[in-house]
Protein backbone atom coordinates (compact mmCIF):
# COMPACT_ATOMS: atom_id res chain seq x y z
CA UNK A 1 0.00 0.00 0.00
CA UNK A 2 1.49 3.18 -1.08
CA UNK A 3 2.00 6.43 1.70
CA UNK A 4 -0.79 8.13 -0.70
CA UNK A 5 -3.50 5.54 -0.15
CA UNK A 6 -2.65 5.28 3.68
CA UNK A 7 -2.73 8.92 4.53
CA UNK A 8 -6.04 8.96 2.09
CA UNK A 9 -8.12 7.43 4.29
CA UNK A 10 -7.80 9.79 7.60
CA UNK A 11 -7.49 12.76 5.58
CA UNK A 12 -10.75 11.79 4.30
CA UNK A 13 -12.08 11.33 7.81
CA UNK A 14 -10.31 14.89 9.10
CA UNK A 15 -11.64 16.46 6.01
CA UNK A 16 -15.49 15.41 7.07
CA UNK A 17 -15.05 16.35 11.06
CA UNK A 18 -13.49 19.74 9.37
CA UNK A 19 -16.98 19.84 7.38
CA UNK A 20 -18.89 19.24 10.11
CA UNK A 21 -17.22 21.38 12.95
CA UNK A 22 -17.57 24.57 10.26
CA UNK A 23 -21.73 23.90 9.96
CA UNK A 24 -21.75 23.75 13.26
CA UNK A 25 -20.05 26.99 14.14
CA UNK A 26 -21.81 28.46 11.13
CA UNK A 27 -25.08 27.22 12.50
CA UNK A 28 -24.10 28.35 16.07
CA UNK A 29 -23.92 32.17 14.35
CA UNK A 30 -26.73 32.18 12.40
CA UNK A 31 -28.98 31.05 14.98
CA UNK A 32 -27.51 33.99 17.35
CA UNK A 33 -28.45 36.35 14.56
CA UNK A 34 -31.72 35.16 14.44
CA UNK A 35 -31.75 35.09 17.89
CA UNK A 36 -31.10 39.05 17.49
CA UNK A 37 -33.80 39.62 15.30
CA UNK A 38 -35.61 38.49 17.46
CA UNK A 39 -34.27 40.38 20.29
CA UNK A 40 -34.70 43.66 18.69
CA UNK A 41 -38.46 42.48 17.96
CA UNK A 42 -38.81 42.54 21.55
CA UNK A 43 -36.94 45.59 22.84
CA UNK A 44 -39.53 47.37 20.60
CA UNK A 45 -42.62 45.65 21.76
CA UNK A 46 -41.51 46.39 25.44
CA UNK A 47 -40.49 50.12 24.82
CA UNK A 48 -44.15 50.32 23.13
CA UNK A 49 -45.94 48.87 26.05
CA UNK A 50 -44.05 50.59 28.53
CA UNK A 51 -44.42 54.08 26.57
CA UNK A 52 -48.19 54.00 25.73
CA UNK A 53 -51.02 55.06 27.22
CA UNK A 54 -52.38 52.71 30.00
CA UNK A 55 -55.56 50.32 29.20
CA UNK A 56 -58.36 49.37 31.78
CA UNK A 57 -57.63 46.09 33.25
CA UNK A 58 -58.74 43.08 30.99
CA UNK A 59 -61.93 41.72 32.28
CA UNK A 60 -61.95 38.50 33.85
CA UNK A 61 -63.22 36.41 31.12
CA UNK A 62 -60.05 37.33 29.29
CA UNK A 63 -57.41 36.58 31.77
CA UNK A 64 -56.52 32.36 31.04
CA UNK A 65 -55.81 34.45 27.20
CA UNK A 66 -52.96 36.77 28.97
CA UNK A 67 -49.40 34.82 28.11
CA UNK A 68 -46.12 36.40 29.47
CA UNK A 69 -44.47 36.66 25.71
CA UNK A 70 -48.06 39.36 24.54
CA UNK A 71 -48.84 40.60 27.72
CA UNK A 72 -46.01 41.57 30.66
CA UNK A 73 -45.23 44.76 30.85
CA UNK A 74 -48.77 46.36 29.71
CA UNK A 75 -49.88 49.40 31.19
CA UNK A 76 -53.32 49.04 32.59
CA UNK A 77 -55.45 51.17 35.02
CA UNK A 78 -58.23 50.40 36.95
CA UNK A 79 -60.08 50.64 40.17
CA UNK A 80 -59.98 48.24 43.30
CA UNK A 81 -59.63 48.81 46.93
CA UNK A 82 -56.91 47.29 49.17
CA UNK A 83 -57.88 44.24 51.37
CA UNK A 84 -57.56 44.36 54.88
CA UNK A 85 -55.50 41.03 54.62
CA UNK A 86 -51.63 40.45 55.47
CA UNK A 87 -49.43 41.79 53.00
CA UNK A 88 -46.12 40.05 52.13
CA UNK A 89 -42.50 41.62 51.54
CA UNK A 90 -40.54 39.83 49.03
CA UNK A 91 -36.63 40.50 49.44
CA UNK A 92 -34.59 42.35 46.34
CA UNK A 93 -31.11 43.19 46.57
CA UNK A 94 -31.82 45.81 44.25
CA UNK A 95 -33.62 46.40 40.85
CA UNK A 96 -32.63 45.90 37.01
CA UNK A 97 -35.78 47.56 36.23
CA UNK A 98 -36.30 50.31 38.47
CA UNK A 99 -33.55 52.58 37.97
CA UNK A 100 -34.55 54.74 40.97
CA UNK A 101 -34.06 51.52 43.34
CA UNK A 102 -30.61 50.84 44.94
CA UNK A 103 -29.24 48.49 47.71
CA UNK A 104 -31.24 46.26 49.39
CA UNK A 105 -35.24 45.88 50.68
CA UNK A 106 -38.41 44.25 49.93
CA UNK A 107 -41.43 44.74 47.66
CA UNK A 108 -44.92 45.49 49.54
CA UNK A 109 -47.35 42.89 47.93
CA UNK A 110 -51.21 43.40 49.10
CA UNK A 111 -54.45 42.08 48.00
CA UNK A 112 -56.80 44.56 46.47
CA UNK A 113 -60.21 43.98 45.85
CA UNK A 114 -61.90 44.84 42.17
CA UNK A 115 -65.46 46.10 41.84
CA UNK A 116 -66.66 42.50 40.47
CA UNK A 117 -65.01 40.98 43.56
CA UNK A 118 -62.26 39.84 42.35
CA UNK A 119 -59.04 39.93 43.92
CA UNK A 120 -55.63 41.22 42.20
CA UNK A 121 -52.20 41.37 43.76
CA UNK A 122 -50.53 44.68 44.11
CA UNK A 123 -46.53 45.45 44.30
CA UNK A 124 -47.12 48.44 46.55
CA UNK A 125 -43.36 49.61 45.63
CA UNK A 126 -40.21 49.12 47.31
CA UNK A 127 -39.56 49.37 50.93
CA UNK A 128 -36.06 50.03 52.13
CA UNK A 129 -34.11 47.86 54.74
CA UNK A 130 -37.01 46.78 56.27
CA UNK A 131 -38.01 43.46 55.00
CA UNK A 132 -37.17 41.89 58.62
CA UNK A 133 -38.66 44.70 60.68
CA UNK A 134 -42.30 43.18 60.59
CA UNK A 135 -43.80 46.41 62.86
CA UNK A 136 -42.12 48.33 60.68
CA UNK A 137 -43.42 47.29 57.60
CA UNK A 138 -47.05 47.18 59.01
CA UNK A 139 -46.42 51.17 59.75
CA UNK A 140 -45.82 51.48 56.24
CA UNK A 141 -47.72 49.75 54.42
CA UNK A 142 -51.02 49.94 56.70
CA UNK A 143 -52.18 53.78 55.80
CA UNK A 144 -52.41 52.77 52.25
CA UNK A 145 -55.53 50.02 53.87
CA UNK A 146 -58.26 52.91 53.93
CA UNK A 147 -61.53 50.66 52.78
CA UNK A 148 -62.01 53.37 50.02
CA UNK A 149 -61.17 52.35 45.98
CA UNK A 150 -58.49 54.12 44.93
CA UNK A 151 -57.64 53.97 40.69
CA UNK A 152 -54.24 52.39 40.20
CA UNK A 153 -51.92 52.44 37.53
CA UNK A 154 -49.51 49.92 36.96
CA UNK A 155 -48.12 47.12 34.65
CA UNK A 156 -48.94 43.62 34.09
CA UNK A 157 -46.45 41.17 35.71
CA UNK A 158 -46.47 37.27 35.96
CA UNK A 159 -45.65 35.33 39.32
CA UNK A 160 -42.56 33.67 39.24
CA UNK A 161 -42.17 30.54 40.97
CA UNK A 162 -39.27 30.05 43.67
CA UNK A 163 -36.40 27.81 42.21
CA UNK A 164 -34.14 25.14 44.28
CA UNK A 165 -31.61 27.57 45.35
CA UNK A 166 -34.33 29.91 46.19
CA UNK A 167 -34.84 30.11 50.47
CA UNK A 168 -38.27 29.19 51.73
CA UNK A 169 -40.14 31.85 52.88
CA UNK A 170 -40.65 32.64 56.64
CA UNK A 171 -44.22 32.84 56.74
CA UNK A 172 -44.17 34.47 60.17
CA UNK A 173 -43.00 37.58 59.27
CA UNK A 174 -44.58 37.42 55.72
CA UNK A 175 -40.95 37.51 53.97
CA UNK A 176 -41.05 35.79 50.55
CA UNK A 177 -38.09 35.10 47.83
CA UNK A 178 -40.17 34.89 45.29
CA UNK A 179 -42.64 36.51 43.28
CA UNK A 180 -45.28 33.66 43.60
CA UNK A 181 -48.16 35.25 44.20
CA UNK A 182 -49.83 31.59 44.02
CA UNK A 183 -48.08 30.38 47.42
CA UNK A 184 -48.96 33.79 49.11
CA UNK A 185 -52.98 33.80 48.39
CA UNK A 186 -52.40 30.10 49.82
CA UNK A 187 -50.57 30.86 53.01
CA UNK A 188 -52.36 34.05 53.63
CA UNK A 189 -56.08 33.59 52.42
CA UNK A 190 -55.97 36.39 50.23
CA UNK A 191 -58.93 35.13 48.22
CA UNK A 192 -61.05 32.89 50.79
CA UNK A 193 -63.29 32.18 47.37
CA UNK A 194 -60.66 31.33 45.10
CA UNK A 195 -61.74 33.99 41.99
CA UNK A 196 -57.88 35.89 42.04
CA UNK A 197 -56.28 37.34 39.36
CA UNK A 198 -53.32 34.72 37.57
CA UNK A 199 -50.99 37.90 37.05
CA UNK A 200 -49.88 40.65 39.71
CA UNK A 201 -49.42 44.69 39.18
CA UNK A 202 -45.77 46.34 39.44
CA UNK A 203 -47.62 49.76 40.62
CA UNK A 204 -46.82 53.12 38.69
CA UNK A 205 -49.11 55.36 40.51
CA UNK A 206 -50.47 56.35 43.07
CA UNK A 207 -47.88 57.26 45.35
CA UNK A 208 -48.00 57.55 48.99
CA UNK A 209 -47.72 61.05 50.78
CA UNK A 210 -45.31 59.43 52.70
CA UNK A 211 -43.76 57.92 49.45
CA UNK A 212 -43.19 54.92 50.71
CA UNK A 213 -44.21 52.27 49.55
CA UNK A 214 -42.65 53.92 45.92
CA UNK A 215 -44.21 52.87 43.25
CA UNK A 216 -42.66 53.89 39.56
CA UNK A 217 -42.38 53.69 36.29
CA UNK A 218 -40.42 50.98 34.91
CA UNK A 219 -37.26 50.51 32.18
CA UNK A 220 -36.94 47.39 31.15
CA UNK A 221 -33.10 47.08 29.55
CA UNK A 222 -32.58 43.53 27.80
CA UNK A 223 -28.82 42.61 27.12
CA UNK A 224 -28.11 42.45 23.50
CA UNK A 225 -24.97 41.13 22.55
CA UNK A 226 -25.80 38.76 19.84
CA UNK A 227 -24.02 40.00 17.34
CA UNK A 228 -20.67 39.45 19.26
CA UNK A 229 -21.66 36.13 19.83
CA UNK A 230 -22.38 35.59 16.24
CA UNK A 231 -19.09 37.30 15.70
CA UNK A 232 -17.46 34.79 17.63
CA UNK A 233 -18.41 31.89 16.07
CA UNK A 234 -18.13 32.75 12.51
CA UNK A 235 -14.81 33.83 13.36
CA UNK A 236 -13.77 30.11 14.97
CA UNK A 237 -15.29 28.63 11.94
CA UNK A 238 -13.01 30.75 9.55
CA UNK A 239 -10.05 29.49 12.17
CA UNK A 240 -10.95 25.72 11.91
CA UNK A 241 -11.35 26.69 8.18
CA UNK A 242 -7.51 28.09 8.12
CA UNK A 243 -6.20 25.01 9.98
CA UNK A 244 -7.98 22.72 7.78
CA UNK A 245 -6.25 24.33 4.96
CA UNK A 246 -3.21 24.85 6.09
CA UNK A 247 -2.94 20.93 7.29
CA UNK A 248 -4.11 19.81 4.04
CA UNK A 249 -0.99 21.51 2.35
CA UNK A 250 1.64 20.20 4.73
CA UNK A 251 0.19 16.73 3.53
CA UNK A 252 0.39 17.83 0.13
CA UNK A 253 3.75 18.66 0.43
CA UNK A 254 4.83 15.75 2.12
CA UNK A 255 3.21 13.98 -0.66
Amino acid sequence: MSSTETRSGPGYGFGLFTLFLMAVLVGLGIWQLQRRTEKHALIAALDARLAGAPVPLPPPAQWKSLTRAADEFRRVTFSATYEHRPDVMVFSSGSAIRPDIGGPGAWAFMPARLPDGDVIVINAGFVQNTMQDRSEQDRVVGPLVTGQPVTLTGYLRFPEAAGMLTPKPTVAKRLWFARDIGAMTQALGWAPDGHIAPFYIDLETPVPQSGVPKPGPLQVHLRDEHMQYAITWFGLAAAVLIAFGVWWRGQRVRS
